[in-house]
């Protein structure tokens, strides 16, 4: 698929969905095209000690990521890559934009694994129009080749010092990056302008990076933070809120 931006994303990444909402306005107002792309967290971190880098709720999140990917990777086998976008859109909705039921007494980590589950993902295919039976996927290995594949085309891209989103600019030719981060969704009046200020910047050949490990939580209704609220600053370090020591 020829596209104006190839965005590679990890469903479970706050990030990644943050800055999905922000290219979804973009390409609204300029028209873009958009090829919805994968890049596996727990394929980035498969030599990783989990227990020394990252809170202990990470694993089974970024598990879950990969599982996500796997539906989605079948989806797009059997009915086309065109419906990236809704069910990428679906994913991000239900894991991001709902707030935490007060009732529901499951940990962080127990809330994150459930992610991965056909529990979770069946009434979203339902909702996208696909048949259930892709949740067959979930457990199917078989689909990593697939997602390992992009994962490694999006490394090839930035490096591997990254996480989630990889923004590919105008491929093939063009450049790309991690990110932007943000935590904040901007107005519609601003979010062409912001998308200017990145791709001016990432056009300048010598660019490679801008970055400060601060991060506010983003806004998102699943962590607690409104539209209305600054979310906590946090100190991220090589892609984690876990201080290295």
């Amino acid at each position: 698929m020829d596209a104006d931006i190839n965005f590679y994303f990890d469903p479970v990444c706050p990030f990644a969905w943050m800055t999905s909402k922000w290219v979804r306005q973009v390409q609204a107002q300029r028209d873009y095209t958009v090829d919805w792309r994968f890049i596996s967290l727990r394929l980035i971190n498969a030599d990783v000690d989990y227990a020394a880098h990252f809170p202990p709720e990470y694993e089974a999140g970024h598990t879950a990521g990969l599982r996500l990917l796997r539906v989605a990777a079948r989806a797009r086998a059997e009915h086309g890559r065109e419906l990236m976008a809704g069910l990428y859109a679906a994913f991000g909705a239900h894991i991001f934009d709902a707030a935490p039921n007060p009732v529901n007494q499951r940990t962080e980590g127990e809330v994150r694994e459930r992610r991965g589950t056909r529990e979770f993902v069946e009434p979203i295919l339902a909702e996208a129009g696909l048949p259930l039976a892709l949740a067959e996927a979930l457990d199917d290995e078989s689909w990593d080749r697939a997602i390992r594949q992009e994962t490694d085309e999006a490394l090839s891209l930035t490096g591997r010092d990254v996480g989630t989103p990889i923004i590919h600019f105008e491929p093939p030719a063009g450049v790309a990056f991690f990110g932007p981060v943000i935590s904040r969704l901007p107005d519609e009046d601003s979010a062409a302008e912001l998308w200017d200020h990145v791709v001016g910047l990432a056009r300048f050949p010598g660019f490679a990076e801008l970055k400060r490990s601060l991060r506010e939580q983003p806004q998102l209704a699943a962590l607690g933070v409104d539209g209305d609220t600054v979310g906590q600053q946090e100190d991220w370090h090589g892609g984690s809120r876990r201080q290295k020591k």
